[in-house]
């Protein structure tokens, strides 16, 4: 490893006011958006336009953001082998830690029988508006298989995924265009060169949006208690304990062993995208802070093609807290419905969850959804228990949306150690934040 330069370090930012930090101000915003929507629930839920604006902001812009980051990460490396070598590890890692979060969830759920008690009779559930969107979920369950799935990958035309913003397709597109580029060789350069060019003022609209993440956060957080209240937690506040203990417990210690054994810590970590967390707390949407949380870990000492492989490849199929949720949730509406379910009952329960997830992995509302394709290869559990579940998910998802991120930085990070395509004493600075390099291209956050 290279030692760093010290005379070529940057010196911190003059100290901000407390009130001009991001992160502070999407503290306040979220507690103001739940204040809001405890004491003046209807207003609260007119502020739903303000979440949903800022998240489609958000969403306009990350198709430029990956396809910059892929294009330039690959079109700069000399071994086109490495490409495949790092979608490989990533997969082995992803598929790893989403099935030992299966295994976790299913394991929390039968000690501490969340559902037990509550002795719902499956028939009451069938009917009213709740049993509508499961059926609703349902449907879109059955048409998520695995072949769907794969052909939804390619897409209609090059240039489509940058307008319709499917993440897997944008990611298919760029790692091709990539390898392309690389292939050519020097005749390329004038194009790589443009993109890299074009990376600095796409930053800087990622930069420019962020500052809007305040008004984001204090209208979902308003939406989501002016609408389902506080009171919609009722007796199934145990579950969504439950389902936050098991997830932070997750974080804490198992990314938190691999983060150990691969020389760094989660909680640093933690707090170095502390900022991206409270804006996935406020919105409920991972995908609010993909792009911030790319230039993070680039500038954390992770090679840009290694995050622009892991990070978007791991949001559709590294969902360790989706998972937990699966089938903690799969087996709440066993145990409320006073279902017993057999070793062998649960054990292919985890076996469909394992592929179902990866089914609908991309799709709005993905959890749902492969819970209701989990429940549909499982009769025994009926699907109309999700009804009992669906008025508290707005609640559960921001505890999803928080361990998906985590797990996803981890990942990229561990990843890029495996691939010697960390810089060690880079990422040690800026996960003790001290002054780092300048980056190449890229603006800081």
């Amino acid at each position: 490893m290279i030692p760093i330069d010290t005379t070529t370090l940057v010196e911190p930012p003059k100290p901000r006011k407390w009130y001009q930090i991001l992160y502070v101000q999407v503290i306040i915003a979220i507690v103001l958006g739940i204040l809001l929507g405890v004491f003046a629930p209807e207003v609260g839920e007119a502020m739903k336009p303000l979440g949903d604006a800022f998240i489609k902001l958000v969403k306009m812009i990350i198709a430029p953001v990956i396809f910059l980051t892929v294009v330039t990460g690959i079109a700069g490396m000399s071994n086109m082998k490495r490409v495949g070598r790092v979608a490989g590890k990533a997969m082995l890692y992803f598929i790893t830690f989403s099935t030992l979060a299966l295994i976790i969830g299913l394991v929390v759920a039968n000690v501490l029988q969340p559902g037990a008690g509550l002795n719902i009779d499956p028939a009451t559930l069938a009917t009213g508006k709740d049993a509508a969107k499961v059926s609703e979920y349902v449907s879109k369950a059955h048409d998520s298989t695995i072949t769907g799935f794969l052909m939804n990958i390619i897409p209609e035309t090059m240039v489509s995924p940058l307008t319709e913003g499917n993440i897997l397709q944008v990611l298919f597109v760029s790692v091709l265009f990539g390898v392309s580029l690389a292939s050519v060789g020097d005749r390329a350069r004038p194009v790589l060169n443009f993109f890299q060019e074009l990376s600095a003022p796409v930053f800087k609209a990622v930069e420019i949006l962020m500052k809007a993440a305040p008004i984001g956060a204090f209208g979902a957080m308003a939406f989501t208690i002016g609408k389902y209240g506080v009171h919609s937690l009722g007796n199934l506040a145990f579950l969504i304990a439950c389902f936050y203990i098991t997830s932070l417990l997750f974080v804490l210690v198992v990314l938190g062993a691999v983060a150990r054994y691969n020389g760094f810590s989660i909680i640093k970590m933690i707090k170095y995208i502390k900022d991206e967390l409270l804006l996935v707390l406020g919105t409920s949407s991972s995908e609010a802070a993909l792009p911030t949380l790319m230039q993070k870990l680039e500038r954390a000492g992770c090679e840009k093609s290694v995050v622009g492989l892991v990070i978007p490849t791991g949001y559709s199929f590294n969902l360790d807290g989706t998972n937990i949720y699966m089938t903690m949730a799969a087996l709440f509406i066993a145990q409320a419905c006073n279902i017993d379910l057999t070793l062998t009952q649960e054990i292919t329960l985890l076996l469909v969850a394992m592929l179902s997830s990866k089914g609908a992995a991309g799709i709005t509302g993905a959890g749902f959804i492969t819970l209701a394709a989990t429940l549909a290869v499982v009769p025994t559990v009926p699907i109309e228990g999700m009804a009992l579940i669906l008025g508290i998910d707005r609640f559960m998802s921001e505890c999803r949306a928080l361990t998906n991120l985590t797990g996803n930085a981890c990942a990229t990070i561990v990843v890029s150690r495996w691939e010697n395509a960390l810089d060690k004493q880079r990422l040690d600075a800026a996960l003790n934040g001290q002054p780092l390099p300048p980056i190449e291209h890229h603006p800081t956050v």
